[in-house]
């Protein structure tokens, strides 16, 4: 971890989100249930905040579901005032998961059996 950039989130989670007028829901899966408490510990409500203040959310809410190794996250105010009333061409949630997955992630050596992907060791 000493000033390594991290991991791609993907590597270690995939996302599902659905979008309901100016709020997005976006979960984090574990690929593994080994992976889990890395995701929690690393992929707060304030990390991903800052992951998406170019979308200015009023609030960032973060639910766990342990027993799906998963995490629920609720950003108010991310879509634009919602699809109807935005002005932007795609302001569906559905693409932000996208977004968060590509936050970077620190993974020591004894889990990185876990991650998926064309680099996985």
């Amino acid at each position: 971890m000493n000033g390594d950039p991290g991991l791609p989130l993907y590597r270690a989670a995939h996302g599902r989100t659905g979008d309901k007028g100016d709020r997005s829901n976006i979960s984090v899966i574990a690929w593994h249930p080994a992976l889990y408490p890395l995701l929690v510990a690393q992929i707060t409500p304030e990390r991903v905040a800052a992951q998406f203040r170019h979308r200015a959310p009023s609030r960032v809410q973060r639910f766990l579901l342990p027993k799906l190794q998963a995490m629920n996250f609720v950003l108010d105010g991310v879509l634009d005032g919602g699809v109807n009333d935005a002005l932007n061409l795609d302001a569906h949630g559905k693409s932000l998961s996208f977004l968060l997955l590509d936050m970077t992630i620190q993974v020591p050596r004894e889990l990185q059996m876990h991650l998926v992907g064309d680099d996985a060791p």
